[in-house]
């Protein structure tokens, strides 16, 4: 290891993507679309890495995502900062794809939430701070929501299509290769799940 290594992790999406940077420099990525397995992946994906992904500081997505691959990443993420003696940061996975759209100008960042809803948020591309609250909503609720023309995420055409216009970015889960242009200022301290949306599962009633 020569600089500061950064390692990123992000499983919100159906893609397990990790990244090593060397004082901001990548040195390596994974990005693999996956859809289900993130936790037979993850742990094996980064030893790929130079030196075991082995890095000062790690950053993890905390979704609004899958529930599953949420506490997978956020799992991993914990266990290696815990057993390298380094502090582990959380962003918003909204915030990563926005980082992923270089472009000036506010964006809408939609992706798939599932039973047939989208996780939705508008960001500021200079700062990539939300420009709004976190919403989930249904296809036609979601075009109504914001007027922002720009559209990128899984849910970016869908939600297009909904509304009968727009300009779909991207279509992609978020990468972490684009971590570098999260400022710290959008990571957090806090690494817990961010679900969007109730679980599905309900505890069961007390007799």
């Amino acid at each position: 290891m020569t600089g500061q290594r950064l390692l990123v992790i992000d499983t919100s999406g159906a893609a397990c993507s990790i990244a090593l940077f060397d004082d901001g420099r990548l040195l390596e990525e994974r990005h693999e679309v996956m859809g289900r397995g993130h936790a037979e992946r993850i742990i094996p994906a980064i030893a790929t890495l130079a030196d075991g992904g082995r890095a000062d500081e790690i950053w993890v997505g905390c979704g609004p995502g899958s529930f599953t691959g949420l506490r997978v990443g956020i799992a991993a993420a914990r266990a290696l900062a815990l057993g390298w003696g380094v502090p582990v940061l959380g962003f918003s996975s909204l915030a990563l794809i926005a980082a992923g759209a270089a472009q000036d100008g506010p964006i809408l960042i939609a992706t798939e939430g599932g039973h047939g809803e989208l996780f939705l948020q508008p960001f500021d591309t200079a700062s990539l701070a939300p420009m709004g609250e976190l919403q989930s909503l249904v296809p036609e609720m979601a075009a109504q929501a914001s007027a922002i023309a720009r559209v990128a995420g899984t849910g970016a055409a869908r939600l297009c299509a909904a509304r009968g216009s727009g300009d779909v970015v991207s279509e992609s889960d978020p990468e972490a290769s684009h971590a570098p242009r999260l400022p710290r200022a959008v990571l957090s301290n806090s690494v817990s799940p961010i679900y969007g949306r109730a679980p599905d599962a309900k505890p069961a009633a007390v007799r």
